[in-house]
């Protein structure tokens, strides 16, 4: 029998706009079956580690299945590099259990804090989607529980609408209860990398556009303030994992070490505004200092690489109550001007962003709403109380929609119904889709009604 639920207040990692939810915490196939049955009127919804930005795992009202409980490796095939694990396995744990065999997860976004089951709903990407692509791209297979309690396993090949319309498809076909992913082999658990500094944003896209093809990872860091000359100045960091034979005698001996350990945690103390104008303008100076005028390659851990935030627990909590807004969108490569205005308009507003990265998507997936296509991408972090911040992300939707570009639904916690419909060209394939496996709507968020998903 499935635990009896927990009224509960959730959010997503901004902290914004959290709503009330009946939370479940299953632990079987069995359970979960029972919870979706039960779902009642308000519907039901799975959640993860909670680290989407925005409100897709939130269901006002309604009910919540927190999967983190349903988290074993249920079988590895070290031969042909397959992990077989329930949705509740974090990238953490899979790290820490793969790699010690030469295996790594196939695609890691800015957190190792997300399970399996949120990163192919979200169908995640991270610094090497022009060279891997997203991560539902290594799914070799899935188990589905759908809407009326039938499991149906899914591959790409044997029923690739239902797989696509899952993969991306931010928990509202059914609920992911087993998925079997190919692994990444990799000699040792370090990255080459080389990082240099760039003068401004034509400097950080020219060397992306001319090494990327040389690096599995590549991604910019930019100054969101400076201006004039120095417009996008930040650094590049591009790498490929390294060789054991690349590795310096004294790590020779336990090349695929993994430990990582935070560092701190943040207490729940902050007041909102702490992060502001002033204080990340001058952490974007430093930062900017620190970096390497020339590229010199340097060894660096996965977490210093892939994930430097997790070494601060609970780092969202800086932001205070009211949180932050993580907008990110992508246009076409041959929208540069779109991205040049953008990032230009921001930093002579003055809207300040703790983190500001730039990445070059490669070709799109098959997924229905999965958010990666042939592009730039840039991240911005804004704290939600910055003035005239509402306007400006209103006006860079419009310059995003106008340039053929869309934003990323995992971080979503504003768009507009009508914006999706223009930015998403597959969306009616989805409907039709999730239609038939779940025509009474049992699965359901407080992004999908806000969307109308």
């Amino acid at each position: 029998m499935v635990p009896q639920p927990r009224r509960e207040q959730l959010s997503g990692w901004g902290r914004t706009s959290p709503t009330v939810a009946q939370v479940l915490r299953p632990r079987t196939r069995e359970q979960v079956a029972e919870a979706v049955a039960g779902a009642g009127p308000r519907g039901i919804v799975a959640r993860g580690l909670g680290r989407s930005y925005g409100d897709p795992a939130q269901n006002g009202g309604g009910r919540v299945l927190d999967l983190t409980g349903m988290d074993r490796i249920l079988d590895v095939d070290l031969e042909r590099g397959l992990a077989v694990v329930e949705p509740g396995v974090s990238l953490q744990r899979l790290m820490q259990a793969m790699l010690p065999f030469g295996y790594f997860v196939p695609v890691t976004p800015g957190t190792r804090y997300v399970t399996v089951g949120g990163a192919i709903a979200c169908d995640i990407h991270g610094k090497s989607h022009h060279a891997d692509g997203s991560f539902a791209q290594h799914v070799v297979s899935l188990d589905l529980l759908l809407a009326d309690g039938g499991v149906r396993t899914l591959t790409p090949e044997t029923e690739p609408e239902l797989f696509w319309a899952t993969a991306g498809g931010m928990g509202l076909t059914g609920v992911l209860l087993q998925a079997t992913l190919r692994m990444l082999p990799v000699e040792t658990s370090r990255i080459l990398v080389e990082t240099k500094r760039v003068g401004n944003l034509d400097e950080a896209m020219e060397r992306m556009t001319q090494t990327d093809a040389d690096y599995r990872f590549s991604v910019a860091s930019l100054d969101n303030l400076a201006t004039g000359p120095s417009l996008g100045r930040g650094w590049v960091e591009s790498g490929n994992f390294a060789t054991r034979d690349q590795l310096p005698e004294k790590l020779r001996g336990n090349p695929l070490d993994f430990s990582p350990k935070p560092l701190a945690k943040v207490p729940d103390v902050f007041p909102s505004g702490l992060l502001n104008r002033r204080t990340i303008r001058l952490m974007n100076e430093a930062n900017f200092r620190r970096a390497p005028k020339s590229a010199h390659p340097h060894l660096a851990s996965i977490g210093g690489f892939f994930h430097p935030l997790d070494a601060i627990g609970d780092w969202n909590r800086v932001y205070g109550g009211a949180g932050f807004l993580q907008y990110q969108f992508v246009v076409p490569f041959e929208a540069a001007a779109t991205l040049r205005r953008i990032v230009e308009r921001v930093a002579v507003q003055g809207a300040p962003s703790f983190v500001t990265v730039l990445k070059r998507f490669g070709p799109a997936s098959p997924g229905y709403l999965s958010f990666p296509t042939d592009g730039w991408t840039l991240t911005y972090d804004f704290p939600t109380g910055t003035p005239g911040l509402s306007g400006l992300l209103r006006w860079m939707d419009n310059q995003v929609l106008e340039a053929g570009g869309r934003l990323y639904l995992a971080k979503d916690s504003r768009m507009s119904a009508s914006d999706l419909e223009a930015m998403y060209p597959r969306l009616e394939a989805f409907r039709k889709v999730r239609a038939e496996v779940d025509p009474h709507g049992v699965f359901v968020s407080d992004q999908s009604r806000r969307l109308s998903l």
